[in-house]
Order: structure tokens, then sequence, then C-alpha cells
């Protein structure tokens, strides 16, 4: 099981749009909206890490009202 979180940029205004969007992606385990430099923290399990990338690159990204996103993956033997 790969696990990453991922914080994300949104455009302002449009947090809980981007929030609900995230919530109908398969491998979004828990998403919140947070206070400082970022908007959105998203938690991320799959199969493997290139389905991570996968739903990164052409799901997470492609949503309209996504700015920036900064992957962070979680380190197996360290959880």
């Amino acid at each position: 099981m790969s696990t990453a979180f991922v914080v994300i940029t949104s455009e302002i205004g449009e947090e809980q749009n981007v929030i609900n969007q995230l919530k109908t992606i398969a491998s979004v385990k828990d998403v919140k909206g947070v206070m400082g430099a970022y908007d959105i923290i998203v938690k991320l399990e799959s199969d493997t890490s290139k389905e991570l990338n996968n739903t990164i690159t052409n799901q997470i990204r492609k949503i309209k009202d996504v700015r920036t996103t900064l992957t962070l993956t979680v380190i197996d033997s360290q959880e």
C-alpha cells in the first residue's frame, strides 16, 4: 500500500468546491480544509506509487480551481 499526503492551494473562495471534487476520487481517503500556507490537505492511499502519481497528475492537478500541489510521500518503514 502506498500513501501520500497532498497539500493544495486553491483559488480564493473555491476551497469547498475543490474539496467536493476531491471526495469523488477513489484513492482519496481523507480531505480537510486547513489554514496557513495551503488551503486543503488530502490523504491518498493506493496499491502502488504509480497509481498515486497517476491520481495526482491526471485527476487532482486537473481540477479547475487547484492552483498548486505539494506531495509528501509516506516512508513505509517509518509509519
